[in-house]
Parts: C-alpha cells; sequence; structure tokens
C-alpha cells in the first residue's frame, strides 16, 4: 500500500535505509489502556501502519500498561476493537507488563554502575528538590547510598516490605541539567495494586520514561513515533537505551498531534464529561473517541483519508472540524442509498386524490451512483411533510407551501395548498391541498414551473423513526487544550444543545434496516442507524454530518 504524502518522518525512514543506518521498517501503537481511544489516537495509529506498510515493515500493537491504578481489560479490547476497525492489523501485540522482569534485571544493572538509587524522599519533597528551568536542583541526601546499600533496598521494594510511597528508585543523571527531565527522574515506585494482566505478582512499576524506551529496544522498533510533548523527553530516551544497554537502539522521532476545533482531546476531560454524565458513555456519537465516532456512523475510510491529507507536521495548531466532516461527505456520497425523511412531521391530505389507492412511484437510489439501481415509493391521499416546509403567512421568497402557493413534492406530482385545519389552541395540524395529475415526476410535464420541491413520506405505510442531531459538544472555536490552574474551565462550553431528538417517518422500505446502516435523508444530511438504542419497533437515526459545509479544502 502506497501512501506517498510526504513528511518529515518518512524522509527520515528514507535516508536511513538508503545509507544503511536501518535495514528494516518497525513501528509501534503503543497506548496507555487507562481509556478509550479518540481522534487523535487514529493519527497516531495511521501514521504508525501507513509507514511500516510502504516500507514493508512490522507495526506493533503494544499496551503501556504499567499503572495498575488506571488500566483495564475493558480499555485493551476496545483499543484492539478500534484499530482493526479503522482498517489495520498489527504484526505484533504486546504487553510492557510482559517485561517486567526485563525491566526489573535493567535496573539492578542501572544501581551496580551506580547510574540508579533508591531515594526515601516524598513525591512532594522530590518536586522541591527538582528545582525550576532557572535554577538548578539540590541532590537528594540519601542519593549516595553505596551500591549493595541500593541493591537490598530494591529487593525489599520488590518483596513488598515497603508501603506505598515510602521509596522510590531513581536515576542518578544530573541535577543541574538544564532538562529538567534529567534531574535525576524516578524509575520505580511503590504501588500495591492488582494489575489487569500480572495479578499480585508486583508492587513495584516502572515509570513510563523508563519502561517505554526497554520496550522499543526489546521488541527491535526503529522509529518510535511519538508526539511533540515527548520531545524534551528524547534524551533520557536515549539515556534510558545506553546505560541499560540494550543491544537495538531505536530512533525517538516526534509530530504534532490532532488538535480539532469544538473538540477535547484530553483523556482525563473525556473521562470527565462520561463521570458526570454528560454523555451517555465512552461511545456516545458526541464523543471525539473512535467508538464515538463508529456509533455515530463515520467511516474508517473517511477517517484515514482526513488525516492522510493532514499528513505530518512538527506543528501543533488546530485543526477545523469541519474538515473531518468534509472526507465524510465525500466517502458516503457515492456509497449510500439516498431516501425521504420526515423529522418533524405535518399531515397533508390530498383531497382530489382517490380515496384507498396506493399507486408505487420509482426513484434512483443514488443518482451519483446508477448502478444501485431503482427504489419504489407509495403514494396516496396522506402524507407527511417538514413542519417547516409549511407556513401560513410567509416571508418574501419563501417558496415552499403556504396558502394558494404550488410546490412539487420529489418524486411525486404538484401539490397546491387550500385549506389549513387547526387545533383549539390554534396551532395548524393538518393542511388540505389539490394535486395535479399531469405533473407526475419523470413524465416530461412542462406545462408551468415551480420554484419550491419538498420531501415527503407516505402516511398509512410510514415507518416510524427517531432521528438524534447533534452539534458540536465543547464550543470553543480555537481547540486549543488548557491545562493550566487558571485555565477557562472546559465544562462551562459544554454545548446544552449538543443532542436534539426528534420523532418522525421514514419511507416503509427502511422497515428492515440494520445496526450501522447509512442512508442519505434527502434535504437533511447524512445518517446511521444507532447499535445500542435502536429496537424492532424504532430505529434511531444517528446524524453524521449535514449535506452542505462552508468548509472548503
Amino acid at each position: 500500500m502506497e501512501h506517498n504524502t510526504s513528511n518529515f518522518i518518512r524522509d527520515i525512514i528514507i535516508e536511513d535505509l538508503k545509507t544503511g543506518k536501518r535495514d528494516k521498517v518497525i513501528t509501534r501503537f503503543p497506548p496507555e489502556p487507562n481509556g478509550y481511544l479518540h481522534i487523535g489516537h487514529a493519527k497516531s495509529i495511521i501514521i504508525n501502519f501507513d509507514l511500516a506498510d510502504e516500507f514493508n515493515g512490522k507495526t506493533n500493537l503494544r499496551f503501556d500498561d504499567t499503572n495498575p491504578l488506571k488500566e483495564d481489560t475493558e480499555f485493551v479490547e476496545s483499543i484492539k476493537e478500534d484499530v482493526k476497525w479503522l482498517g489495520y492489523e498489527w504484526d505484533g501485540l504486546f504487553f510492557a507488563s510482559d517485561y517486567f522482569e526485563e525491566m526489573y534485571n535493567r535496573a539492578v544493572l542501572l544501581i551496580k554502575k551506580g547510574k540508579a538509587y533508591v531515594d526515601d524522599l516524598t513525591a512532594d519533597e522530590i518536586r522541591e528538590y527538582r528545582g525550576t528551568l532557572t535554577e538548578p536542583g539540590k541532590e537528594s541526601p540519601y542519593r549516595n547510598r553505596s551500591v549493595e546499600e541500593n541493591l537490598d533496598l530494591f529487593e525489599r521494594m520488590r518483596k513488598g516490605e515497603f508501603g506505598n510511597g515510602e521509596k522510590v528508585l531513581r536515576a542518578k543523571i544530573d541535577m543541574s541539567s538544564p532538562n529538567i527531565n534529567l534531574r535525576d527522574p524516578v524509575l520505580y515506585r511503590i504501588s500495591h495494586a492488582t494489575h489487569h494482566n500480572t495479578g499480585d505478582k508486583w508492587c513495584i512499576y516502572p515509570m513510563y520514561s523508563f519502561a517505554h524506551p526497554i520496550e522499543d529496544a526489546i521488541e527491535d522498533v526503529t522509529h518510535s513515533i511519538c508526539t511533540l510533548e515527548f520531545e524534551d523527553q528524547r534524551p533520557l530516551y536515549n539515556w534510558v537505551i545506553e546505560e541499560c544497554e540494550m543491544e537495538s537502539k531505536p530512533q525517538q522521532i516526534e509530530f504534532g498531534r490532532l488538535n480539532l476545533t469544538n473538540t477535547v482531546m484530553s483523556k482525563r476531560k473525556l473521562k470527565q464529561l462520561v463521570a458526570e454524565g454528560y454523555v451517555d458513555g465512552w461511545d456516545d456519537p458526541r464523543m471525539p473517541t473512535i467508538s464515538g465516532l463508529r456509533r455515530r456512523g463515520f467511516t474508517p475510510e473517511a477517517i484515514r483519508a482526513f488525516v492522510r491529507e493532514l499528513g505530518v507536521s512538527k506543528g501543533d495548531g488546530a485543526v477545523d472540524s469541519r474538515m473531518l466532516d468534509h472526507f465524510v461527505r465525500e466517502d458516503l456520497k457515492l456509497k449510500v442509498p439516498r431516501t425521504m425523511g420526515v423529522l418533524r412531521p405535518l399531515k397533508v391530505v390530498i383531497t382530489n386524490y382517490p380515496e384507498g389507492q396506493v399507486e408505487m412511484l420509482e426513484a434512483e437510489i443514488n443518482p451519483e451512483a446508477p448502478e444501485m439501481g431503482t427504489r419504489q415509493i407509495p403514494f396516496s391521499r396522506e402524507i407527511y411533510i417538514e413542519q417547516e416546509d409549511f407556513m401560513e403567512n410567509p416571508p418574501s421568497k419563501y417558496f415552499r407551501l403556504f396558502p394558494g402557493n404550488e410546490v412539487r413534492l420529489k418524486h411525486a406530482y404538484f401539490i397546491k395548498c387550500e385549506d389549513v385545519i387547526k387545533d383549539a389552541d390554534g396551532n395548524v395540524v393538518e393542511i388540505h391541498c389539490t394535486y395535479d395529475p399531469e405533473t407526475k415526476s419523470g413524465t416530461g410535464f412542462t406545462g408551468r414551473k415551480v420554484k419550491g420541491t419538498i420531501h415527503w413520506v407516505e402516511a398509512t405505510q410510514a415507518v416510524p423513526a427517531e432521528f438524534r442531531l447533534y452539534e458540536p459538544l465543547i464550543i470553543d472555536e480555537d481547540g486549543e487544550e488548557k491545562e493550566d490552574e487558571d485555565s477557562k474551565n472546559f465544562l462551562d462550553y459544554v454545548n446544552p444543545n449538543s443532542l436534539q431528538i426528534l420523532n418522525g417517518f421514514v419511507e416503509p422500505n427502511m422497515k428492515d434496516v440494520k445496526p450501522y446502516d447509512k442512508f442519505q435523508f434527502f434535504r437533511h444530511g447524512y445518517f446511521s442507524v444507532d447499535p445500542k438504542l435502536s429496537t424492532g419497533e424504532k430505529a434511531v437515526y444517528n446524524l453524521i454530518v449535514e449535506l452542505k459545509s462552508s468548509f472548503k479544502l
């Protein structure tokens, strides 16, 4: 599979292969199983797998499960499902926890070389001793313990003799380094917690910054591709590889992560939206999670095309979320059937149409894809139209139905509004029209023109349906994540109108739809059948994207 979009990582790989620095390409996608993947992770998945595919290499799926307090098998399974749904097959499936013994042995090696020590400082004290960007750090009073004492204490940490937080293992590097990450970073901490993979075998766990380079080296990863926030960690990554005497020498390369306008990407924030009930789960169709996008009706083809169009850069700027919608439309327009659905029904009685008569009209399933064939649409004396397609006292340039006006019914006839029926409160509950049998679609009628065409559903066979319309969950145009203490609370920017639920009708040929079936509803947009809420009695249709966008690629 070739993806020739130029990007700097691809250029590095080409140079490495050309100069003989590398003779193969092995990448990895290494999520922590502490939540569901989102569209930002999709970018990383696609970059890693596409690059390996292009150079006949391999990509491993590896779970960075070094924190038992946050991780769960539920997340492991959802991540596997997401990667497969996006269209990729991993070459190796690994867990960081598979390597815990190896990591422990490498930590022992560091202690023996005088490159690591057991520290009794608390987490707050370690932070205090670390210094600032302008001031050097201060050495721990435990920094110069003997190798023998450190080996003994580290083994006792492993055996469970100390409580959580009592001791840590730290690298011995340079407390005055201008890079704070090199000021004796913590390598191991004590955590008496059951691990989803190793159970209670361990009560000490490696820190991500120690574990990650070792995992890459064990798997012989050649290009360890990660997002820009890890750039400052690269010197530590290289230090671990060298000082732990790993045979394989992976190269860490950073790229700009994906930020979308009106979207939060922080797992912490997404977890908060779920926990506080702003959404009905990780796969809520308003969520930017891959499972949420899948449930809403987005396609893997559209997401891959979107990410490939973005390319790979060092920048972290926000992308207009309407660009993703654009790729969804482009993917669906030739694939899905077109049909009519009435979301806010208003009953129309065609008074001069014969009672009890039903005729079948023929229409193309998708005019842009004639090979999809035709469908049959029933038509009779009673139909439903959209409430917004009728106004009793319309403004100028309103070309839909109003008393005395004539419109075309899509695929059917001209109808003319003759009478309006209201309830006791003065609300319009039904309108009466007449039709002109000479004006049937497809007969070449040229007698007169009308300016409005509206859609409809025949009333006696109409299938009840629920429609769920979505707006962005977060109203925040710039798409930048605000993490600092005094930044605005992102929950203040949750859109109260992000979900609107309507009950209407669809054509009778829709009565046997299946989960994830997708359609273009005339004038409304693209919709997908919700896999969780739909029942045999009533399908629930999620709005994927509207028909048109102001976005220009």
